[in-house]
């Protein structure tokens, strides 16, 4: 399924389980196109028949670029590099090795999601390290014409994340630095998973893309998404909501899952079921806890009245 979302600029659904508009790549076209974000090596094939459909042949795709490694995002990286085999990968330099050897990436997956990895997501191939580029903060990925996308460095979700800004479009491709905001759920919700959460870092990278004042904000989460400075003010007020809610609790010895959930869990109640499923298995509650609670410990040390 793809979308036309402005000049040159096509939204592929890569139909993570089967999942309408939940996990986005995006098809940046001119001479020496590029595709942002490849999803899950689970959606390969919808992705692959996707950019079949839209004329896309096997030596036409010039680059593979992801905002970062984690499986939602790069597992098919692996596999489209091998349906491409002109295309040179995109990726954080924090991000590379792990593509380059994966196990230790897939590994800590496994521990997080358990049967979800085999059963929802995949595995994640290895990229050779000659087809593998490692991008600077600010360099420009030449598309062709005149058309790049700049990168902007932008940890907090992740250390090795990175947004790709569209000379051309004007369009932010935000990866989850923004956070998840699925069409069908309409709320926007902090993505603050472990291990690399930081509330300074990410608060710092919106920022960053406010400054480089985009036309629109694209999320992996999905879809493009208009009025970027209210998105990103948004953003930023919901990450601290969420941080200041945990660190009161972290504060206190108490739980913080258990007072996340007492003020957000019922945020989606009103919708059916399938979407709530959905949003908590993409950016559930419990592994964004998990996130802040190391994020705690991590920047203000042992929680009070707890040893370890």
């Amino acid at each position: 399924m793809t979308n036309l979302i402005g000049p040159g600029v096509v939204e592929i659904d890569t139909l993570l389980g089967g999942w309408e508009r939940v996990t986005a790549g995006y098809l940046i076209e001119g001479p020496a196109p590029v595709l942002i974000e490849t999803g899950s090596q689970s959606s390969v094939p919808a992705l692959l028949a996707a950019l079949e459909s839209h004329g896309v042949a096997a030596d036409a795709l010039a680059g593979i670029a992801v905002t970062h490694i984690h499986l939602d995002h790069a597992g098919g990286v692996g596999d489209v590099a091998r349906a491409f085999p002109k295309a040179t990968v995109y990726v954080h330099e924090k991000g590379a090795r792990h593509l380059v050897d994966p196990e230790r990436l897939v590994r800590s997956a496994a521990l997080v999601y358990g049967d979800l990895l085999d059963g929802l997501y995949g595995r994640l191939d290895p990229t050779p390290p000659e087809r593998i580029h490692v991008l600077a903060d600010g360099e420009e990925v030449p598309i062709g014409g005149g058309r790049t996308l700049t990168t902007v460095d932008s940890p907090g979700h992740a250390k090795h994340h990175l947004g790709l800004h569209d000379s051309e479009s004007g369009i932010l491709f935000a990866g989850d630095a923004v956070g998840v905001r699925l069409p069908d759920a309409g709320i926007l919700r902090p993505a603050t998973p472990p291990a690399d959460f930081d509330l300074d870092q990410a608060v710092t990278s919106l920022h960053k893309f406010a400054a480089r004042r985009p036309t629109g904000v694209a999320l992996a989460h999905y879809g493009l998404l208009d009025d970027p400075e209210s998105l990103l003010q948004e953003a930023e007020d919901e990450l601290r909501r969420w941080t200041e809610t945990a660190e009161a609790a972290w504060r206190q010895g108490g739980d913080i899952e258990e007072a996340l959930t007492a003020r957000f869990g019922d945020t989606f109640a009103h919708l059916p079921e399938q979407h709530r499923h959905r949003m908590e298995t993409l950016n559930g509650i419990h592994a964004n806890a998990a996130g802040l609670r190391r994020w705690l410990e991590t920047t203000r040390g042992a929680q009070p009245g707890h040893t370890h």
